[in-house]
């Protein structure tokens, strides 16, 4: 049970809609562990103008720090102080740590699914091809790490192809080995049945009546699927597709625990040992199945 005292300090999720989040149980979870007078909230932001208020709040709140998810991580970069490299080469911020009344802010999301890919699937992009679907702020940290990550291609696939090319301009100084492509969605079958891995960035699969992102015929056995969806009663049809085709599929648990994991530790500047992915696992799955039977929010 989270306790609060008079010295409690507070950290937290910054999104819309956040009701579906599972960020706070497993952050409140790791907090207890580590014995941290630390807890977890959850900030429903309606839009860009209540950002700007609650980010205007928190300067001078006793906040340790704080999550960005969506539609606001893009948003987010311009009202930090400061920007870790990762975090400009994405042009999107999903942890904040506050430092007195400045804000500096990261992407933990590209290594949170780096972690969740290695531990998940036993996958390193190093060398491989990636399709990457989407490119809002969860698919320009993904593109990030690969590139960081030395994958051999990655196109980035998308309806609007103009997105996906502002994304590929912000890390063009950095492409090396990989070589990075934009593709309208209508023209990337060939591109999908190629990769060695394939990315869903887009909130597509998140309402139950979704279908999948990519048209199920492109999937085969071989590849390795990750859905960044995470939370829903049944895997989302892109899963079920790609498990059905014989290929490796992993929904977006471990990517959420993974740069949880890692935003703690950004905002803990003394701890005894790193955040426990395990405990904070445990804290998610128990938190979906009792979601799953109809005794919390959905």
């Amino acid at each position: 049970m989270v306790r609060i005292t008079g010295t409690t300090q507070l950290a937290g999720v910054i999104g819309w809609p956040i009701e579906h989040s599972l960020s706070p149980v497993m952050h409140n979870a790791a907090y207890q562990e580590l014995g941290l007078d630390w807890v977890y909230v959850p900030l429903s932001v309606e839009d860009e103008i209540a950002l700007r208020r609650v980010v205007a709040a928190i300067r001078a709140l006793p906040f340790v720090g704080f999550n960005v998810t969506m539609p606001y991580k893009a948003a987010m970069l311009e009202l930090c102080d400061e920007v870790a490299t990762a975090a400009s080469m994405a042009g999107a911020v999903n942890t904040v740590q506050c430092v007195g009344d400045r804000l500096v802010g990261y992407n933990t999301d590209g290594r949170g699914m780096l972690d969740s890919l290695a531990e998940d699937a036993g996958f390193s992009p190093a060398g491989k091809r990636v399709a990457l679907i989407g490119a809002g702020g969860a698919a320009r940290a993904a593109l990030v790490a690969f590139v960081l990550a030395r994958a051999a291609r990655v196109d980035m696939v998308n309806r609007d192809v103009i997105r996906a090319q502002d994304a590929i301009a912000r890390v063009g100084d950095y492409l090396n080995v990989t070589e990075a492509i934009a593709v309208p969605l209508d023209a990337a079958e060939q591109a999908v049945r190629d990769a060695d891995l394939i990315v869903n960035s887009t909130p597509v699969g998140m309402r139950p009546d979704d279908p999948s992102p990519i048209p199920t015929s492109w999937l085969r056995s071989g590849h390795i699927v990750l859905d960044m969806v995470y939370g829903r009663d049944e895997p989302t049809p892109l899963l079920l597709a790609a498990r059905a085709a014989g290929a490796t599929a992993i929904d977006g648990l471990g990517m959420l625990v993974g740069q949880g994991a890692i935003a703690i530790d950004i905002w803990n500047p003394d701890p005894d040992g790193p955040a426990s992915r395990k405990t904070m696992r445990r804290a998610a799955e128990e938190e979906g199945i009792r979601r799953q039977r109809g005794s919390g929010p959905r």
